[in-house]
């Protein structure tokens, strides 16, 4: 099924209603993963013609897809790719590790973008950024568009490597998420060191429910924090 292409209109209505002069595209990939980081990419474009094909990752072809983020990663004004570990997601939880993994990687781009689009509907990264949240932005916006292949295709080649050391889980296959053979490698030998230890699929597994880690309170993360993290528990 064809889809239509992204575009610049919504990094072109921010520039004309916020005086914004960069503004940076954000995806992030392995929210619901089991094993792994979570990875957000932040991608600027500038208004220039994308590369042919450039669509949300999920609906191009691993082929296809590593191809693609060769390209944008040499076509792309700037990008910066930041993660959040397990440890970081358990201790904090998943929004508050969304914005750590996003702040990473803006923090990693050579310029401060004025504004951030980024995808879905929830604004996990809040103050002191200027954010437009788009529904399916990874598909209508070229700039998240870029960063979802990118995000996509470098967790994906992090996870394929954790395989060469965990080969029974199928990671490179899988890329930490649930499928046949990470379950039954899991409730076989029990989670890796790549694992998150606070997630419930720990209850189904008798053998190796006494490892779930309790997630520390909001208070005591954003203490843990020095403060600055906003929390969605």
């Amino acid at each position: 099924m064809p889809y239509e292409p992204p575009t610049h209109t919504v990094e072109r209505s921010i520039r004309a209603t916020t005086g914004a002069r960069i503004v940076a595209g954000v995806d992030e990939v392995g929210r619901g993963a089991w094993a792994g980081p979570v990875t957000v990419c932040a991608a600027i474009t500038g208004l220039r013609r994308p590369p042919p094909g450039l669509t949300d990752s999920k609906l191009i072809t691993p082929k296809r897809r590593a191809e693609l983020a060769d390209r944008l990663e040499s076509w792309v004004t700037a990008h910066a790719l930041g993660h959040a570990t397990p440890a970081e997601i358990d201790d904090l939880g998943m929004t508050a590790a969304l914005r750590l993994a996003a702040v990473r990687a803006l923090d990693g781009l050579p310029v401060r973008p004025d504004a951030v689009i980024l995808d879905g509907k929830h604004d996990y990264l809040g103050q002191p950024w200027q954010v437009r949240t788009v529904i399916k932005g990874d598909r209508s916006c070229v700039a998240v568009a870029a960063a979802s292949v990118i995000a996509k295709v470098r967790r994906d080649a992090m996870m394929a490597e954790l395989g060469g050391e965990f080969g029974v889980f199928g990671f490179a296959d899988n890329a930490g998420y649930p499928s046949p053979v990470h379950k039954a490698a899991l409730a076989e030998l029990g989670p890796t060191p790549h694992h998150r230890l606070s997630w419930a699929y720990l209850d189904g597994l008798p053998r190796w429910r006494h490892l779930k880690k309790a997630r520390l309170s909001p208070e005591a993360a954003a203490l843990a924090d020095g403060g600055q993290l906003g929390f969605d528990f």
